[in-house]
């Protein structure tokens, strides 16, 4: 992926697999493609040979819009 890849500011795009992608948002594997399904979640990119991985931008823009982000929700 080049420089110029759509990312924010100008920054490089990182890729993450699934495994950084659930430890980033505390989902499993399956509630992950579940959102993904209903639209709900960023779309992973294809890397070649039948995997996927995440724009880290894409996954942190998810998590920041998350009502539970910031104080509100659970405590």
């Amino acid at each position: 992926m080049n420089e110029q890849g759509g990312d924010h500011a100008g920054a490089k795009a990182r890729l993450i697999r699934l495994r950084e992608v659930r430890t980033r948002v505390g989902l499993g594997a399956s509630t992950v493609y579940r959102y993904l399904a209903a639209g709900k979640f960023p779309r992973p990119v294809d890397i070649g040979g039948g995997r996927v991985a995440w724009l880290e931008s894409e996954v942190d823009a998810w998590i920041a819009s998350r009502p539970e982000v910031g104080g509100r929700g659970r405590q």
